[in-house]
């Protein structure tokens, strides 16, 4: 895990120190509104429907156990006693008083953690595989080049004000579990055919209103150019980006009206003047692999016998061990998942008492280190077998070990019209309907793989757009309606997902779903997953009893 130097602790503190002030001046009403909006922005604080709301961020997804418990401090001390996991594997509050702001970032600042960048139209977030470093599927860890993109972006001065927000992914796994195709940039470490490994990069990919995936600008980078082509592509955004209109402001719009292949041609163009300038050392790439180095694993692991024979014979574990863990690439060894999405919480929600337990756990099981996903759950990644059944007990009683990951009630939800400004409909309420109709373990399970992803705006934090079932929330003169779409995916064959036809109103979600999982199980084929199902059969079967006429 990368620890901070003293350049960059000094940094962190210098900006809670910016900030403070900042406030102060604000509360004082010496700085207006307008004049205060891009300084709390660039510090992750927007102005939300009940009270203020702070983003943290978690760079690709990565935790120690002590910023854990930092972070249920502030549940406890700042706020209502919980927080919310993002889709960019940060973590927000939404109960904080403006004025004791600082103080978190500055109780954030003692444990290496900020919310610098979290919000504003700047670089967010860099986000990658909650898996990485451990998947048998890797080709190589991505995190190293995560974190050197993150300190190339963290308040670059000429990217502080881009026309919109942006978001880089990387993946490092044949199997693509960052979305890379769905952010402005994405990085995927490919394998040349002479053996050399480096970057495809894709461009011009985001969510939203406008929908789009990503495209291939350069099929093979050389990693020692992995910064100036990234300076290059931001630099021609900020040129074509439109400033005039923020619904047609990311680089999705840009490349669309540009077009892919003069985008590419504008990008590397200004890439020949900046390379030679900006290679990267191998030495700094060797330097930053250190900070992610495996943990000093028990090899013995890989052949000790189980001490504890009950988890044979206890149908639940076994469940639990299916859906909730993951195969690792060190023998004796698995990742295991923390559901956050148990039938009485809203999704992503954790309490401070559950932060202060799993930090624990992950001292006790996992190296000290948890991991956030994009999907609102939580991993810890190096969990000995003949552990498991142990652990398993104790996330039973911390209402952590649901067994649903990937599966109907494994559900992304933004806060909607519960907490965020900006949403035109209530998710929270709904996702609980869901869990409360669909809570025969054995039926879901049956299912398989459903990704059902739901936001309460067209702004799509929850990526309904890629969802296997996407559900909108939309306004119709005041009344909530649900917006309905079909086959999207945010894997290796992403796509964005159909409409099915006219909004439904919100006492009907759970009926309309109903009826969509009623057709998959009459036209499915032996254990085909949904997704393959609606690609083969298209939606008119779907539509034809959603829509039929009595």
């Amino acid at each position: 895990m990368y620890q901070y130097n003293e350049i960059d602790q000094t940094l962190v503190d210098e900006r809670v120190a910016q900030f403070r002030d900042q406030t102060k001046r604000f509360l004082a009403g010496k700085l207006t509104e307008d004049q205060f909006r891009p300084l709390r922005l660039m510090n992750g604080l927007y102005l939300q429907t009940h009270a203020p709301m702070l983003r943290i961020s978690i760079p690709y997804g990565l935790l120690a156990s002590r910023q854990l418990r930092m972070l249920a401090h502030i549940a406890r001390t700042y706020d209502k006693g919980y927080a919310h996991f993002t889709t960019r594997q940060n973590i927000q509050f939404n109960w904080p008083k403006l004025e004791r702001v600082p103080d978190i970032l500055a109780d954030l600042a003692t444990v290496q953690m900020h919310a610098i960048q979290t919000s504003g139209n700047c670089i967010r977030n860099i986000t990658s595989d909650p898996l990485a470093g451990i998947a048998p599927d890797e080709l190589e860890d991505p995190r190293p080049y995560c974190e050197i993109i993150r300190q190339w972006a963290t308040l670059h001065p000429e990217f502080a004000f881009l026309p919109r927000k942006f978001k880089i992914a990387v993946s490092g796994a044949s199997n693509d579990r960052a979305a890379t195709q769905v952010h402005d940039i994405g990085l995927y470490l490919i394998e040349s055919e002479h053996g050399e490994i480096g970057f495809e990069v894709l461009v011009g990919g985001g969510l939203g209103r406008t929908p789009v995936i990503g495209q291939v600008i350069r099929p093979f980078l050389e990693k020692k150019h992995l910064l100036s082509y990234l300076e290059a592509i931001l630099r021609i955004y900020n040129l074509l980006g439109r400033r005039d209109n923020k619904y047609k402001a990311r680089i999705k719009i840009a490349v669309r009206e540009t077009g892919l292949d003069r985008f590419r041609e504008l990008v590397e163009c200004e890439w020949e003047k900046i390379r030679d300038g900006m290679e990267i050392d191998p030495a700094r790439f060797e330097n930053m692999r250190q900070y992610f180095a495996l943990p000093n694993y028990d090899h013995k692991a890989a052949t000790e016998a189980n001490p504890d024979s009950r988890r044979d014979r206890n149908p639940a574990f076994q469940t639990w061990l299916k859906y909730n863990t993951a195969e690792h690439k060190i023998a004796g060894y698995r990742a295991v998942y923390l559901s956050l999405k148990a039938p009485d919480s809203p999704p992503g929600d954790v309490t401070e008492s559950q932060l202060d337990a799993v930090a624990d756990l992950a001292d006790r099981y996992s190296f000290g280190r948890v991991r956030s996903t994009h999907r609102q759950n939580l991993v810890l990644a190096d969990v000995r077998r003949s552990d498991l059944f142990e652990l398993w007990g104790k996330l039973v009683a911390l209402k952590l070990a649901t067994p649903n990951i990937g599966t109907l009630t494994d559900i992304i939800c933004c806060p909607g019209l519960d907490f965020c400004s900006l949403a035109n409909a209530g998710s929270i309420g709904i996702a609980a309907e869901i869990n409360k109709m669909f809570n025969n373990l054995d039926y879901i399970h049956d299912l398989g793989d459903i990704k059902i992803n739901m936001s309460g705006c067209m702004n799509g934090c929850a990526h309904q757009s890629v969802g296997h079932i996407g559900i909108l929330g939309v306004d119709k003169k005041g009344v909530e309606w649900y917006q309905i779409t079909l086959g999207g995916s945010s894997d290796n064959y992403a796509a964005i997902g159909e409409r099915l036809g006219p909004a439904v109103a919100k006492d009907q979600v759970v009926e309309t779903l109903a009826g969509i999982l009623d057709v998959f199980t009459e036209l499915r084929l032996e254990d085909e997953p949904f997704l393959d199902m609606v690609r083969r059969t298209g939606l008119q079967p779907f539509k034809d009893r959603i829509y039929a006429v009595n």
